[in-house]
């Protein structure tokens, strides 16, 4: 009888062995190395697509610049990946820069469309004509743009988290109103400045007070001595007074009188020119809007001793002394290293921190789901509600929690912080007052 031979496994070949050597060694390093193999530190699970966004603003023109935004964009970004992504998923953001025209703007728009970027976030950008319609059409929304157009506040596909230019505008008319019986603006000769008197107005007009004096000036300006020396004039602070009204009575005429400015870069420039034009004038008060003034720009002209001492300045948020800035100082230290390019006090740069902390939250709220434009925008129009740690109210874009704004149908945030620089400092106005809401004035106006 002839014994059967025992059947065996076969013997894994040596190339076999290796393979498996080779998985083996891969798996370790992607356990300790876990962004490279597409999942992030912290993560729970697999590789998820990353999260693809753009910011862009203008840098390096000879008007408006902003690159503190496009730089705490990605500050933002490095933050996030270092604690896991966004559910696992990384954040990657891509930046352009619009060059402050609508070309630049276009293009940046294009750039995001074939990129296949799934929003634009916390934006500057005074081209809103040139940049929305593209990304309208291949559904991408508009996450906290800074809000210098009103475009921005009409779009279906726009999510603003402030009130932009006309809330500033809007406050800053109710902050001068209390104050001083005539006031002169001083605002750029240029589309997104043709709004600002309307505003201004409504809000004087509520107070009783007279229309402002329109004074436009040239984007790209370099000297305003003619403009300082038409709002001199028009507040009552002209020279003759003294003479006919005996040095006292020009003194308190003058002290009623306001001129505020809301020119972006060139703020600074024109009150450059309006202080040297003031010396042969009676004094009177100055003011105007954060994105124009902030602290770096009280700072760096002679802190307390400076031009800027005394002024009204109206903001959207609180001042940058408030604890609840705190998580941004932090970002900033540990991710920024040190570029030049974010000041904390940089009103874009702020805006651009609450914008992003919009989109983590709505990333966050579709969970395992697909992240694209039109989840996002579902996820925001179906009532999602946004806390933004007390910096504003919180946030939400259902059609019942926009202010009936003719229009601006898409503004839901209308509060405003009135704030004074004080022994060179930007503190609030008023200790006991947090914000105040200019909805009623944006409600009137045209």
């Amino acid at each position: 009888m002839t014994a059967r031979r025992r059947t065996l496994p076969p013997r894994p070949r040596r190339n076999q062995k290796k393979t498996a050597a080779y998985a083996a060694a891969t798996l370790a390093v992607c356990t300790s190395l876990t962004v490279g193999c597409g999942v992030l530190p912290g993560a729970t699970g697999g590789s998820r697509e990353p999260v693809v966004v753009m910011t862009w603003a203008p840098e390096k023109t000879r008007a408006t610049n902003v690159p503190g935004v496009p730089a705490m964009a990605q500050a933002y970004a490095r933050w996030v990946n270092a604690n896991g992504g966004i559910n696992g998923r990384e954040l990657k953001v891509l930046t352009c820069n619009d060059h402050n025209d609508t070309v630049g703007a276009a293009e940046c728009a294009r750039r995001a469309v074939d990129e296949g970027v799934v929003a634009v976030v916390g934006s500057y950008s005074q081209h809103s004509r040139a940049f929305l319609t593209p990304l309208e059409a291949a559904g991408i929304p508009y996450i906290g743009g800074y809000g210098v157009t009103d475009k921005e506040f009409a779009s279906s596909l726009s999510y603003p988290v402030n009130g932009g230019q006309p809330a500033l505008m809007a406050g800053n008319g109710r902050q001068l109103a209390a104050h001083c019986k005539r006031v002169a603006l001083i605002r750029p000769d240029s589309i997104a400045g043709d709004t600002l008197p309307e505003l201004l107005n409504t809000s004087l007009a509520a107070s009783r007070r007279p229309p402002a004096a329109d004074i436009l000036a040239a984007e790209e300006a370099t000297d305003f001595t003619s403009q300082a020396e038409q709002a001199l004039t028009k507040v009552g602070a002209d020279k003759s007074l003294a003479t006919t009204l005996g040095r006292a009575g020009a003194a308190q005429r003058a002290r009623e009188g306001c001129v505020t400015a809301a020119l972006g870069d060139r703020t600074d420039t024109f009150f450059d020119s309006f202080r040297r034009t003031q010396e042969d004038y009676q004094k009177v008060r100055i003011s105007s809007v954060l994105g124009s003034v902030d602290q770096s720009l009280i700072d760096r002209t002679g802190g307390k001793s400076g031009p800027y001492e005394g002024a009204w300045v109206t903001g959207w948020y609180p001042v940058i002394s408030d604890h609840r800035w705190d998580p941004l100082r932090k970002v900033i230290k540990e991710h920024a290293f040190g570029d030049t390019r974010i000041e904390i006090t940089n009103a874009g740069v702020q805006t651009t921190w609450i914008a992003y902390t919009v989109l983590k939250k709505t990333v966050e709220s579709l969970g395992d789901g697909e992240v694209t434009g039109s989840t996002l925008a579902r996820a925001l129009d179906d009532g999602l509600r946004v806390e933004t740690g007390g910096l504003t109210p919180p946030l939400s874009w259902r059609y019942e929690d926009t202010i009936a704004a003719r229009d601006l149908p898409r503004l839901v945030n209308a509060h405003v912080t009135f704030q004074v620089v004080r022994d060179g400092r930007l503190v609030a106005a008023d200790a006991g007052q947090d914000s105040v809401d200019v909805s009623p004035i944006l409600e009137q106006a045209n």
